[in-house]
């Protein structure tokens, strides 16, 4: 019977004979936020549905397509949808870009996603970088067999989003004339939204924003060694108090108008990474 890693290492050396270089660089993108890298040089792109053993993207604004291309002297892989728990898909179904990142001795990793705001400081359109997250999917990537070639088999979280990443994100925002904010991400299994009660109990634990996605990504690139980035656009705000539904309609419109500001704070932050 194939393993996981066997079906990775495949699809892997299927992308090696297809573009010029090694990536420095993955990025996965979120809902609404699929072509938010506008400064990318484009090289090679694949439909998911041509990657051997590649899951599909089913939600809408998740284009299911991989991107190769450059910013400046930087090489980057381009994830333009992700996969989710809702949809089905395991635990390691979703980390397998995270996955093909690690075969491909990728070391930095950008996790971008569509959140709602749950501290009231925030505005829709606020761009939060992550500083620390919660899981309460009930799910872990690195349950089930050892897989010894991918990392060690408990992997310390104390530092998942690396500070170093996070202050370069500050720097370019600033330079972008930006106000960028930094919170805690409550990763939530979906694909209900929160009612008013769970919103205020994400609050109490510490949530600043929260989302159906980023959690198995991020620990699954803790295990890899990867050095990580997680930025969330907050595209609506979650007061338990006067609670305003939303759709996800809204929720990609919100992120199409705030792209053009992403596009340049992750150009800028991409040139200032040194690799």
């Amino acid at each position: 019977m194939r393993s996981f890693r066997q079906d990775v290492v495949e699809c892997a050396e299927f992308i090696k004979r297809r573009i010029p270089d090694r990536p420095d660089i993955g990025f996965l993108t979120g809902t609404g936020l699929s072509e938010t890298l506008t400064d990318l040089e484009e090289i090679q792109q694949f439909d998911y549905r041509d990657l051997p053993n590649f899951p599909r993207a089913t939600v809408a604004s998740h284009k299911g397509r991989l991107v190769f291309g450059r910013i400046g002297d930087k090489k980057i892989l381009v994830f333009q949808g992700r996969f989710h728990l809702y949809e089905g898909y395991s635990p390691e179904e979703v980390t397998f870009p995270v996955r093909l990142l690690q075969e491909l001795k990728t070391g930095i990793l950008i996790l971008s996603n569509a959140a709602g705001g749950i501290n009231l400081n925030f505005t829709p359109g606020d761009i939060m970088v992550i500083k620390d997250h919660i899981n309460l999917t009930g799910k872990n990537p690195l349950t089930g067999p050892e897989e010894e070639a991918w990392g060690i088999r408990f992997p310390d979280m104390t530092r998942v989003y690396d500070p170093e990443l996070g202050k370069l994100a500050a720097e370019s925002a600033v330079e972008q004339g930006m106000t960028l904010r930094q919170g805690v991400y409550a990763g939530l299994q979906g694909p209900s939204l929160e009612t008013p009660a769970e919103t205020r109990y994400l609050k109490v634990i510490g949530g600043d924003a929260v989302g159906f996605s980023t959690i198995m990504e991020a620990i699954a690139g803790v295990q890899a060694g990867m050095r990580i980035l997680g930025i969330s656009l907050i595209t609506n705000i979650n007061d338990p108090d006067a609670p305003d539904q939303t759709t996800l309609e809204a929720v990609v419109a919100t992120a199409a108008k705030a792209s053009a500001g992403m596009n340049g704070l992750l150009s800028r932050f991409i040139h200032k990474i040194e690799i």
